[in-house]
């Protein structure tokens, strides 16, 4: 999509007077965001969210009814949200200027850690009760288990030819499916997770408010300190979900030691019960489920999404490499991990 292709008066509308410009400055992997510049001067960012029959969740009512809790609650280093139109799936949001894709210090690790505490404060807070689940949070064993089954499932019905000429096949058959359930049976022999263990909830006060896609790849550097981006799958979690998407997530390039600093910070400040435990136990599962989100560009659904965002128009075939490559080498980082675990002692 570019700025030809967007309901122009729909846009006027709502940013409240007439455009003087529209320019694409980016977007997530499920969106496109533009610098909208009114006849009067006034900027503000327009997020174009992606519909698809296929995919049902609502990214822009998720996101915008997220960043106005936040705002209510005088969170302001996110973007306020101003406008929306949900049938032409745009967004007004108020713009921030920064730097993206800088190498994060160590004084970001522990802005990004204050800003997840500063999330889970609001836990009992009144609005805070009619917020939805995250996108995809787990809070059984049993529900993770099953949502990386069906991502499995998922791939294996991917054409046969395009799976076979890729290396697709080769990757799940040889490599990720073996580490998989190598993974299952250690986590499903632990007394943690026994008998009924397996299916219990976990408890609505150690569950925590989060971004779900958090990290510095959905950041902004500025002076007065960084702002965080990207809430279309915002909601309840399972903090150590939240803790593990971060250690592993492959947007991010940081070192081991930054990842150690994140974890024992985000651990010693929230301090909820069996939280390292669980994420220890429940990491190499999480890791597997990461592997699967990187093979997303051999499914329809996710392929158009990156089609609808990707202003390189890279190829499916090239996306499809790229992220094949990707899943490897997180499927190594994790056997790695798993030998010898870094982050932090459970």
């Amino acid at each position: 999509m570019d700025s030809h292709s967007l309901p122009l008066d729909v846009v006027a509308r709502l940013a409240g007077e007439p455009l003087r410009s529209l320019t694409p400055i980016g977007g997530g992997r499920n969106s496109q965001v533009f610098r909208l510049e009114t006849a009067e001067g006034r900027v503000m960012a327009l997020k174009a969210y992606f519909q698809h029959p296929s995919d049902p969740r609502d990214r822009l009512g998720t996101e915008f009814g997220a960043l106005r809790f936040l705002w209510e609650e005088g969170i302001r280093c996110v973007p306020q949200p101003l406008a929306m139109d949900a049938a032409s799936a745009l967004g007004l949001y108020g713009f921030i200027p920064g730097e993206r894709h800088r190498l994060p210090t160590d004084s970001d690790l522990d802005e990004a850690v204050q800003f997840l505490v500063s999330l889970h404060s609001l836990c009992s807070r009144p609005g805070a009760q009619w917020l939805s689940a995250a996108s995809e949070a787990c809070f059984t064993p049993r529900a993770l288990v099953e949502n990386i089954q069906t991502r499995f499932e998922r791939l294996k019905a991917v054409e046969s030819d395009r799976a076979l000429s890729s290396g697709l096949t080769h990757f799940l058959d040889s490599a990720l499916v073996p580490a998989w359930q190598a993974f299952l049976d250690t986590c499903r022999a632990h007394d943690r997770f026994t008998g009924e263990a397996f299916d219990q909830s976990l408890a609505p006060s150690q569950r925590t408010l989060s971004p779900s896609d958090f990290g510095f790849h959905n950041a902004l550097w500025r002076s007065e300190g960084l702002a965080f981006l990207d809430f279309e799958y915002f909601g309840w979690d399972d903090p150590a979900k939240m803790l593990a998407d971060f250690l592993l997530h492959p947007g991010m390039a940081l070192s081991l030691g930054q990842r150690q600093r994140f974890a024992s910070g985000l651990l010693e400040h929230l301090a909820l019960e069996d939280l390292p435990q669980r994420t220890r136990l429940l990491f190499p599962l999480y890791g597997i489920k990461w592997c699967l989100i990187l093979l997303n560009e051999f499914l329809k659904g996710p392929m158009e999404r990156r089609a609808f965002a990707d202003l390189e128009h890279q190829s499916p075939e090239e996306r499809q490499t790229l992220q094949l490559q990707k899943a490897r080498l997180k499927l190594q980082q994790l056997l790695d991990d798993h030998a010898h675990f870094p982050y932090f002692t459970a």
